[in-house]
């Protein structure tokens, strides 16, 4: 049975637990179960408080206890942060980078806290901190779904946009709830394709013949 992409991420706007649903049933759909060993202890996340001398938010430390240890579910090109690595600029706990370009943090108010992004360079504090996502949870969606376009199985593939895109992915596809600044995000059945800057797409297919229909529906020069 297809898992219901659409309707999990929907769940998850405004439920944390929801947001937790859609990680474990999406792992279990598209690459392995979730279990007990794939996360962190609340010791070795205790031990990062100590070290940081703050109290991490509790979305932040469900999250790692979760599924922080499943780096095909969470890193393979943006990378969600083992609690050793967690770290502050100023009053924002940094929790992912992409390859030490960008960085995505939250405020230290709240338990499930809005998201913020900025550039990731050495002079980093020429960088002010962006509006990203308005709860942590719901930003760990979209790094799940980041990690299944941008991994390196024979499902993905990109390619540059066309205006001939836009009204196929309106006509077929689901606009999932989860657009940041940057990106929006599509799905239908075993597909999901995240366009970025009105300029690229990044497509993952669950099945072979998924990847089939979409190269069916959206003809081009595919890069695999």
């Amino acid at each position: 049975m297809t898992f219901d992409v659409a309707g999990s991420v929907a769940g998850a706007v405004h439920d944390r637990s929801a947001a937790w649903r859609f990680i474990e049933g999406f792992a279990a759909a598209w690459t392995e179960p979730i279990g007990p060993e794939d996360g962190w202890s609340r010791r070795e996340l205790a031990e990062a408080e100590d070290r940081l001398g703050v109290r991490v938010p509790e979305a932040v430390k469900e999250a790692l206890s979760l599924f922080g240890k499943r780096p095909e579910v969470t890193s393979t090109h943006d990378r969600l942060l083992a609690p050793a690595e967690l770290r502050l600029d100023r009053e924002v706990l940094v929790f992912r980078t992409d390859q030490w370009i960008e960085a995505w943090g939250v405020p230290l108010a709240g338990e499930d806290p809005e998201v913020l992004v900025r550039r990731d360079f050495d002079s980093n504090y020429q960088y002010t901190w962006k509006p990203w996502m308005p709860r942590f949870s719901l930003a760990c969606v979209e790094l799940v779904l980041s990690t299944a376009v941008f991994g390196y199985g024979g499902g993905t593939a990109d390619r540059e946009r066309s205006a001939a895109d836009v009204p196929l992915l309106e006509e077929h596809f689901t606009l999932l709830p989860l657009n940041n600044p940057l990106s929006r995000w599509f799905v239908s059945d075993d597909l999901i394709i995240r366009e970025d800057d009105r300029a690229w797409l990044w497509a993952c297919a669950r099945t072979p013949e998924a990847f089939e229909l979409l190269v069916e529906r959206f003809p081009g020069p595919w890069e695999r």
